[in-house]
């Protein structure tokens, strides 16, 4: 069949392919679109800014004599056992439920190999992931499913959950088909039928109760454990200030790249801003307390490379967190598995129906056959060779802006190539000292 732009037809950008796909099925199913995976359409993101790497007015580092160090304490604002990390790049939380159990071990596993965190997610904590996780972060969710006491004792950090990116102001999803007898035992609810998270925490609903809430969960741990907030890009200076001023000692900011197992697209493709407009938000916010680096910043949503964690760092975030790449890395997507992709009705590297619960790769399903297909050994390993690339990427921009530790990449050390991406994240046009807002 003829590509019919080469019969002089022309595609509408505004009814494109995908928005008349989208119309027929609303218009056929009376029912919205469900999906994982995160936002598809493009914003501005890490590859729209570059690094001034130094010439003769900087100084870099040799690469192979000259040490370029990488780790990061977080949450010694108050804790008296905050995590200290060997790599600036953590696992961010992901359910049992949404994934396999073999996923999450794996996931701890790659993690502990190379000195980092992994977190636990909806629904409570497995005894695969506690068990080959060195260093895991309990999640406190709206929805308390999986809740336990000793649980929060067990785990080195928690994090409350006041957001997502994929989905800020909305609860999650976890369909029928995925809640198998172990996962509705772990959530106390009934086995096949789809449950919904809710959208906020039913004990307290403003800044002053989540002071309270903070305060307890130091008492429950004896103030042993960092107490993370977690909230999705949208108002982030604000909901910065007001998380610090809580009590946390770590703050999570998710972009609205991040993924999710599932939830509206409408949400996903609509709400929330880019990671790069909310992590200058964030600093500032944390500056004018006189908290930056005294209240960790740990920042995900779109993390793919050591480049985008690099430049994360240097504007300002102590860490990041990965959670699509990291299911990359254990095989989701893999081209293996295309000929099952297709009878799926999906492709290789297209595959975001992570709500049906038919992954081939074994990572976001219940099914016991599939999630037998993943070795959570192997699947370690190639998470762990993952984080330490990341990891040396950063290491390699690093030395070559003459930073002998990851952290020490600043603002200063970056460019935009465009006005949208200069004005979000407050660095210079590229051959300019412009940014734009602060006039010339």
């Amino acid at each position: 069949m003829q590509d019919p732009s080469q019969r002089g037809l022309r595609e509408s950008a505004t009814f494109d392919r995908a928005s008349i796909a989208a119309i027929q099925h609303a218009a056929r199913t009376g029912v919205y679109d469900i999906r994982g995976w995160g936002a598809k359409r493009a914003v501005p993101h890490f590859d729209d800014l570059l690094f001034l790497g130094a010439s003769m007015s900087r100084y870099p580092l040799e690469g192979y004599r000259e040490r370029c160090d990488t780790d990061v304490v977080l949450g010694d604002r108050h804790a008296t056992r905050p995590l200290h990390l060997d790599v600036p790049v953590t696992i961010a939380g992901m359910s049992f439920g949404a994934l396999s159990a073999q996923a999450k071990e794996a996931l701890g596993r790659g993690a502990s190999e190379v000195g980092t965190s992994t977190t636990t997610g909806d629904g409570g904590m497995t005894d695969e992931e506690r068990g080959e996780s060195k260093t895991l972060v309990y999640q406190l969710l709206p929805s308390r499913y999986g809740m336990n006491p000793d649980h929060l004792r067990a785990a080195d950090a928690i994090e409350v959950v006041l957001g997502q990116g994929a989905k800020p102001g909305g609860g999650g999803m976890l369909l029928g088909q995925k809640i198998s007898e172990r996962v509705a035992e772990m959530r106390t609810l009934p086995a096949g039928i789809d449950q919904r998270s809710a959208c906020r925490h039913p004990d307290w609903t403003g800044p002053d109760d989540l002071a309270i809430k903070i305060g307890e969960l130091r008492e429950i741990t004896d103030w042993e454990k960092p107490v993370y907030v977690k909230v999705g890009a949208t108002r982030t200076y604000y909901d910065v200030k007001l998380a610090v001023a809580a009590g946390a000692d770590v703050v999570v900011v998710d972009g609205m790249q991040g993924g999710t197992a599932a939830t509206q697209e409408v949400f996903i493709e609509h709400v929330g801003i880019p990671i790069l407009a909310a992590i200058p938000q964030a600093v500032a916010a944390l500056q004018e307390l006189g908290m930056h680096r005294r209240v960790q910043l740990v920042v995900s949503g779109g993390i793919r490379t050591g480049a985008d964690v690099a430049k994360a760092l240097a504007l300002g975030a102590d860490a990041v967190a990965i959670g699509t790449a990291a299911l990359i890395a254990l095989g989701d997507n893999d081209p293996q598995y295309a000929a099952e992709y297709e009878a799926m009705g999906s492709a290789a590297g297209y595959y975001d129906d992570f709500q049906d619960g038919r992954d081939p790769a074994g990572i976001t399903t219940q099914d016991p056959e599939l999630s037998a297909r993943l070795d959570p050994v192997e699947g370690g390993r190639r998470v762990a060779n993952y984080l330490r690339v990341l990891t040396m990427e950063a290491q390699t921009l690093a030395r070559a802006c003459g930073k002998a530790h990851v952290q020490h990449l600043e603002p200063e050390d970056l460019v935009a190539l465009t006005i949208e991406a200069a004005a979000m994240a407050r660095v210079p046009l590229a051959g300019t000292d412009w940014i734009p807002g602060r006039g010339f």
